[in-house]
């Protein structure tokens, strides 16, 4: 690789790729810089298009690096290299917009450049974007959730999947939780991959209803909530191998089963994937040869509809479905004791919030339950920023402070 300078060039692929301010740090904590970040992915490439590439990529953008602001950019720059492949991704507004479609190391490190230090891909590939060939179990716990029970879940995630006559195949998210990938044939549309991914939460829901939940509603859940609806269209997660906005430059990495039980996801990150990856190869590296059907989760889908579970919420700025419940939370229709305590850029800043809060209000905070700390994740047109809430349900009317609002 080239030194840093005032600027570089490398070379990849056969590409050259201008890296710009290659000094600049990204990830002050960890003393990584744009340069680190550019020859990270050249050095796990291989793994990282396995998820990511040729698939249509959200460009999520941090100009003053990990702590600073950050935004989302869905249209491809036009000032582009003519080897950086594009595609019309047309969202559920009715707009569109070219994304970038990484085929090569030489695209990955372009992006980076770009200071995008996460790969955001959509479910689907460039020549068919309206068939994913991607189901996305997101096991999202609620705060204070111990990792060892997001594995438990994940391991129940798995054993749904495998008796429908799919093979899940895990990685760490690079924050709290945990992913399922699933590949699958591109026979469905994104609509009854949705519903066959809230099969999946509902069942996982159904076998260990003290571990999961399916509720849509963030103060309905508890446990390792089961996040059907990254399978809408126009959803996507930080796929295999993306660094994620973490101090320590954590990332998304892929395990095997039994890795699972006995890893610590602190140990994935920039410093320590490309090496791991060098020696172990790609835990992933059959995940495209395992395309399945969701025929049979679509069955399920059925029975549990039968059954009275029709469908569940979608996002807010998704049109209005038939057979949807009420797309408001239970506080709305019937009004709970809320506060809202803080608002916050990072989520790890709104944790940290959510636990001063606790300290400051200790008699009220022993009264809480998990779920009653509500880390709402707002997203803008081009940005995410986070609310803080508390549930004041369980606490004692004459504990509850006086001082907050409710929300």
């Amino acid at each position: 690789m080239a030194q840093a300078s005032r600027g570089t060039v490398i070379l990849v692929d056969g590409h050259e790729v201008a890296v710009s301010n290659p000094d600049k740090p990204l990830f002050a904590e960890a003393g990584l810089t744009k340069l680190d970040l550019v020859n990270y992915y050249v050095a796990v490439a291989e793994g990282a298009l396995r998820g990511a590439g040729g698939r249509p990529c959200v460009l999520v953008r941090y100009p003053d690096g990990v702590g600073g602001e950050f935004f989302f950019q869905k249209r491809a720059p036009a000032n582009r290299p003519e080897w950086v492949e594009v595609t019309t991704i047309r969202f559920p507004s009715g707009n569109t917009a070219e994304e970038v479609v990484p085929r090569n190391a030489a695209t990955l490190a372009w992006m980076a450049n770009l200071n995008c230090i996460e790969l955001h891909p959509h479910p689907v590939r460039a020549d068919d974007l309206d068939h994913p060939d991607e189901l996305r179990v997101d096991l999202d716990p609620v705060p204070g959730v111990p990792w060892t029970q997001i594995r438990d879940v994940a391991d129940v995630a798995r054993e749904v999947l495998h008796e429908h006559g799919l093979v899940g195949w895990p990685k760490t998210s690079g924050s709290r939780g945990i992913h399922v990938l699933v590949r699958i044939e591109p026979r469905w549309s994104f609509d009854q991959v949705r519903r066959a991914a809230l099969a999946v939460a509902r069942e996982v829901e159904r076998r260990v209803p003290k571990l999961a939940s399916s509720q849509w509603w963030k103060e309905q859940r508890h446990g390792v909530f089961v996040d059907y609806n990254q399978n809408a269209k126009d959803r996507t997660v930080a796929s295999a191998y993306s660094v994620r906005p973490r101090p320590d430059a954590r990332v998304s990495t892929p395990v095997g089963w039994d890795e699972l039980r006995t890893c610590d996801p602190a140990d994935f990150t920039l410093k320590t994937v490309p090496q791991r990856l060098k020696e172990l190869g790609d835990p992933h590296a059959g995940i495209d040869d395992a395309a399945g059907s969701v025929d049979a989760l679509l069955e399920l889908s059925a029975k549990q509809e039968r059954d009275g579970q029709g469908d569940a919420p979608w996002p807010p700025h998704y049109r209005k479905q038939a057979g949807e419940p009420p797309r408001a939370p239970p506080s709305v229709r019937k009004p709970k004791p809320l506060l809202e305590v803080a608002r916050a850029d990072r989520e790890t800043e709104a944790i940290a919030a959510a636990e001063a809060w606790k300290q400051k209000h200790p008699k009220a905070a022993a009264h809480l339950q998990p779920a009653d700390v509500l880390v709402d994740r707002m997203r803008g047109s081009s940005s995410l920023w986070y609310r803080v809430r508390i549930n004041l349900e369980h606490v004692p009317a004459r504990l509850r402070p006086k001082s907050d609002k409710p929300s």
